[in-house]
């Protein structure tokens, strides 16, 4: 009777167990949290974070200056399955957020962070490797930017504020 007991016992507690991490991955398989928006970082449970110089993911555009206005296409090239995303651009001078993003590849939905498709994230858990983005700069001049991606490949792993190469602003004095 006893040993019915203790295993009823732990067959509830690995269920509510199970049901508790599936709700918080759940909540975040649509897509990253608003309150990700500054540091990049997944409201997951809390984990340690990866090294962002210890990493399978490269950030790639083929431009190393625009201008204002212009379209710059941005790769994502990873040599392992990720689950979540979010991508920005950020100002080198002072590490805001600019520009909008207007082609995303499918898994992907644009997030308002601070302005109207400034943010792209995942839309679903499906697994991502090598993804290509256009990013449209401001009319007006921002000076130069890097791409910033954060990577969840599961619950528990992720890197955040992977960085591009410098995308210099073209025409400044």
């Amino acid at each position: 009777m006893e040993d019915g007991r203790r295993a009823h016992t732990a067959i509830l507690g690995w269920a509510c167990t199970t049901l508790c991490l599936v709700s918080y991955a759940a909540a975040f398989s649509h897509g990253a949290s608003l309150s990700a928006c500054t540091d990049m970082m997944p409201r997951h449970l809390r984990v340690q974070l990866h090294s962002s110089n210890n990493n399978y993911i490269t950030v790639h555009t083929n431009m190393s200056f625009y201008f204002p206005g212009d379209k710059v296409p941005v790769t994502v090239r990873s040599t392992r399955d990720y689950m979540g995303f979010m991508l920005q651009a950020r100002k080198v001078s002072n590490n805001k957020i600019a520009g909008t993003f207007i082609f995303l590849p499918p898994g992907s939905k644009l997030l308002t962070c601070f302005e109207d498709g400034d943010t792209v994230t995942h839309s679903d858990k499906s697994l991502k490797r090598n993804l290509s983005f256009v990013w449209k700069a401001p009319d007006q001049p921002i000076g130069d930017i890097k791409f910033f991606i954060s990577i969840v490949q599961s619950y528990f792993v992720y890197w955040a504020k992977i960085e591009s190469a410098v995308v210099a602003q073209g025409g400044q004095n």
